[in-house]
């Protein structure tokens, strides 16, 4: 799904100025969709076989479109891979090696899967229809998750060159295809710096809102809801301009009507209840907007924490994202102002410079630090 990747925000960009995939049009994949259900019918023969050789010959585009509808087909039909293997290996006459001539419609090279022709005659009518609806109704789909762990970045280059910068303890789902680019966001922080498409629009999904836009750079934060705190989702516009309304069918909707259309600097959050029972739904609560410091919002991709007279309690639960050793602080104390400029991942570090401003002690416990008192 990428095509350069970089860990631990060392901008590292493998495979980057690689060719993309080809791209399987509507036509093609009707073509392929035709020859795998040909190939796997009563009249296949040697010459059916070079002919389908020779198509996926054409391009990489028709060679690919022949494996995408191949995998379908296995999957539609439910064929065992190795059941295959094993059933192509005893049609082969005894005494003779190697592949056996025209035993496979896939071009070398490619998968290599051998059909021996029992396994076409078992071959339901259902499976061949499904595979030819599925290939030439739809437009191919590239779906991918990507993930980081605590105290973990991560920079993911898409396909059509977007590029997502992962802050920690995040996860999303990418969509790709020929009509739009969807990305679900499950938790955490991403960067999007999207690649201009105007015939394609770059859709961000979090909490029951959406974020549009074609081509632009924001910032996408959802928090879980944690002491007493609702959901919160946080989006930043760095440049360009998106619009930020409630996805279809969703309780954020009201909140989010009509859309907003942001400006860049601005930042539009979004607090979400869980619902008070296992019945109620969730629901939002009216955006709030501001215009906070953009170099303090991306201050984390510089492996920084910025605070400016936040409380203690803020600032631990910003700190404890980027670290497997929590810090927790005594309630007397969790009002206390926090300003400064912090590294995170460094959470004994940041106990320490706080209990020196402070006046307060740091206590040492399996795993974990606290704040408390002298």
């Amino acid at each position: 799904m990428i095509g350069a990747e970089g860990r631990d925000g060392q901008g590292d960009e493998r495979n980057e100025g690689q060719g993309t995939e080809p791209v399987v049009t509507r036509e093609i994949a009707a073509e392929a969709a035709v020859w795998i259900a040909r190939l796997h019918g009563p009249d296949r023969s040697n010459h059916m076989e070079r002919e389908c050789r020779a198509w996926q010959a054409r391009s990489p585009a028709h060679r690919l479109a022949f494996e995408r509808g191949t995998d379908l087909w296995m999957e539609a039909a439910g064929v065992d891979r190795a059941a295959v293997a094993r059933a192509a290996a005893a049609s082969r006459p005894e005494g003779q090696g190697g592949e056996r001539q025209g035993a496979s419609p896939v071009n070398a090279g490619t998968r290599g899967w051998g059909w021996p022709r029992p396994w076409a005659l078992a071959l339901t009518v259902t499976s061949i229809v499904l595979v030819v609806g599925v290939l030439v109704g739809q437009p191919w789909r590239d779906i991918d998750s990507y993930d980081t762990g605590i105290g973990e970045q991560r920079l993911v280059i898409l396909k059509d060159g977007t590029r997502v910068s992962l802050n920690t303890s995040t996860r999303v789902k990418v969509e790709l295809d020929q009509t739009q680019r969807r990305v679900q966001v499950e938790g955490g922080e991403a960067f999007f710096e999207v690649a201009k498409d105007a015939s394609r629009p770059f859709v961000v999904q979090a909490a029951g809102t959406e974020v549009t836009a074609t081509g632009t750079a924001f910032v996408v934060r959802l928090m879980p809801s944690c002491a007493g705190e609702r959901e919160a989702l946080d989006v930043t516009l760095v440049e360009g301009q998106v619009v930020v309304h409630g996805a279809g069918g969703t309780t954020a909707a009201p909140a989010m009507a009509p859309p907003i259309v942001m400006a860049a600097g601005d930042r539009i959050r979004v607090r979400r209840s869980q619902g008070d029972s296992a019945t109620s739904a969730p629901s939002a609560t009216a955006p709030e907007h501001d215009r906070p410091r953009l170099d303090q919002v991306l201050a984390w991709k510089r492996g920084e924490a910025v605070f400016d007279h936040v409380s203690l309690q803020e600032a631990l639960a910003e700190m404890n994202r980027y670290s497997a050793t929590p810090i927790s602080v005594d309630a007397s104390v969790a009002d206390l102002r926090v300003s400064g400029q912090f590294r995170t991942g460094d959470n004994a570090g940041f106990a320490q410079a706080v209990a020196k401003l402070h006046g307060l002690a740091v206590l040492e416990h399996a795993g974990r630090l606290e704040l408390v008192p002298k």
